[in-house]
């Protein structure tokens, strides 16, 4: 049996596809900056990636036209197809680069396509090889992460079909900065560990994992106040929009943060001056959870030497039939909420998120009864202040217990 020969290729076209849409042939560039129809370029990057088949029309047609109420979508389909031709001629002159073929279209075998997307995967498999030295691999993921400008096709990102393509490599590009993030902290390339790190959360804020390298890439520069900057932004960011509190991992970078061993000071005035609270900063003081739990053991142990009563708060904002209410408004009643609480308790009093929908409050020198009237105030000043709010506060007030 003959196997059939492979077409020979006559041209091959460059076509970056990760954070723009570029073909680029004998020195001419075309770009999806010109002033398009979307469906056009993503008809055109439809079969370049699946430039191994012939597509069917019916393939064409439930993709890009699922609903179209037109009496002719197969002649839609070649009006496309003739508009995406002539958009390629100044490429590929008389070489047609989209064949027909019995009821189907496909990318022209004699026409090879480099992409970058296969350059890149190509890269970071070779880089993730674990027998090869920390500075080849090392390599490897920079000319990879050179490649990644961004996310697949970001114009054509609402379209169905590309998604499940556009997540693949997008969690590629996470897995890889996040490896090379720990060969160059292991070789002590921290600022570089940062840059990496930074361009990633840029496209994915919401990476726990990355604003955790982030934190500490800085604070192996010994840039301790710049990592808790971003600790703070991090976990703010992530109560925002995920309603969730920091890993145990970032937590753990929080109190090598705050327990950084300062330089040797023996002026007791300096070293009050550092500790001091800005006196002109009213109300509650509010904190990390972390922080709270260790304000939580103090007051525990103080109010055991001293028989003194102290009082745990917890008020969850909901729905009113009790369900989680939509993120957005959440996080708005939240930023509320807080600004309440401070300015309604003592400055002994304090206050930390326990979760994306509740903060719990620590009373320190009060009693049951004044406790829950602290609390009755703090409900009835945030409705005050914000009455279009349709949101309930339910608070719970109990003892700590003394052990």
């Amino acid at each position: 049996m003959k196997r059939t020969a492979e077409p020979t290729v006559i041209k091959t076209v460059s076509v970056s596809l990760l954070g723009g849409f570029a073909l680029e042939l004998d020195g001419t560039t075309l770009t999806d900056d010109i002033n398009r129809s979307l469906k056009l370029w993503s008809v055109l990057a439809y079969l370049i990636l699946h430039r191994d088949r012939p597509v069917p029309q019916t393939e064409f047609i439930e993709t890009f036209w699922p609903d179209d109420n037109s009496s002719n979508p197969v002649n839609a389909l070649k009006t496309l197809l003739y508009r995406i031709r002539s958009m390629l001629e100044p490429l590929f002159g008389e070489l047609q680069p989209i064949l027909a073929q019995r009821g189907a279209y496909l990318w022209n075998p004699a026409v090879g396509c480099d992409l970058d997307t296969d350059r890149f995967e190509a890269l970071c498999a070779q880089a993730s090889d674990e027998s090869l030295s920390s500075e080849s691999r090392m390599d490897l993921y920079r000319s990879a992460l050179s490649l990644y400008q961004g996310d697949l096709l970001p114009k054509l990102d609402h379209q169905m079909w590309l998604i499940p393509l556009s997540v693949r490599y997008h969690g590629l590009y996470l897995s890889a900065v996040k490896a090379q993030a720990v060969l160059l902290e292991q070789a002590e390339l921290f600022e570089e560990m940062q840059d990496i790190c930074q361009q990633a959360s840029a496209l994915d804020g919401l990476d726990e994992g990355l604003h955790t390298l982030i934190v500490r890439s800085l604070l192996r520069q010994g840039r301790d106040t710049a990592a808790l900057a971003h600790y703070e932004k991090a976990t703010d960011l992530l109560y925002r929009n995920l309603g969730v509190r920091p890993s145990e991992e970032l937590r753990a970078l929080y109190i090598e943060i705050m327990s950084t061993e300062k330089t040797l000071e023996t002026d007791l005035g300096v070293i009050m001056g550092d500790l001091k609270e800005a006196a002109s900063r009213p109300g509650a003081f509010v904190c990390e959870y972390g922080f709270f739990k260790e304000a939580y053991r103090l007051e525990a142990r103080r109010a055991l030497r001293s028989g003194a009563c102290v009082h745990l708060c917890l008020i969850t904002v909901s729905l009113p039939d009790g369900g989680v209410p939509p993120l957005k408004v959440l996080s708005a009643t939240m930023d509320q909420l807080q600004e309440v609480l401070v300015r309604n308790l003592r400055r002994g009093d304090v206050v930390s998120k326990f979760s994306g929908a509740q903060f719990v409050i620590l009373l320190p020198a009060a009693n049951f009864e004044d406790s829950n009237m602290v609390m009755d105030r703090v409900v009835n000043a945030f409705y005050q202040q914000h009455r279009r709010n349709f949101l309930k506060l339910t608070v719970r007030v109990r003892e700590i217990e003394l052990n």
